[in-house]
């Protein structure tokens, strides 16, 4: 039995903290040349759209936009005993010699990024990888870090953290709770 969620950031702290990560990709690649922003199914997809339309308003510059489904490239696909359902992947550009921001909501164990780093590659060959997610909540398995982060949300284990987004859920937030293991 999972106890009361615990709201740790609201729809205004998410959304500052897209501003500020939008303003942080900008500087560090000196700009849109060349970038590319792809965010992983699900939640990543929703915050690479928004991080595109903040960059669109800082820069007045369009960048492009895909999706990534990472489903048939984890390492646990296996361990699962029910049947993966596939979404589509839509990258409808080049990554050859791109910088390629790779958005996702929650970074934890590392185990996501490195499947979305080798689905990224079967599309080509980036110039760069940059890694931007909203939540790092720590507990790394990989040598992987992020270089865009919204919040570091430091966690036990068995504590369950949702980024909870109005094009899925209806209601900007993201919540911790403990799930009683």
């Amino acid at each position: 039995m999972m106890t009361p969620k615990k709201v740790v950031m609201d729809a205004a702290e998410i959304d500052r903290s897209l501003t500020r990560i939008a303003y942080e990709i900008l500087e560090k690649n000196k700009g849109v040349e060349d970038l590319v922003l792809v965010g992983i199914r699900t939640g990543g997809v929703f915050l690479a759209e928004r991080l595109r339309r903040k960059i669109l308003d800082i820069e007045g510059a369009e960048v492009p936009c895909g999706i990534l489904d990472i489903t048939l490239y984890r390492d646990d696909l296996l361990l699962a005993n029910k049947k993966p359902k596939i979404k589509k992947t839509d990258i409808p550009f080049s990554l050859d010699k791109k910088k390629v921001i790779l958005v996702d909501d929650v970074l934890f164990t590392g185990r996501t990024i490195r499947a979305a780093m080798d689905a990224l590659i079967d599309f080509g060959r980036p110039r760069s990888i940059q890694l931007a997610v909203l939540i790092d909540r720590g507990h790394r398995e990989l040598p992987i870090r992020a270089d865009f982060v919204g919040e570091n949300l430091p966690s036990l284990l068995w504590e369950d953290i949702s980024v909870n987004l109005i094009e899925k859920n209806g209601c900007d937030e993201v919540v911790i709770e403990d799930s009683g293991h």
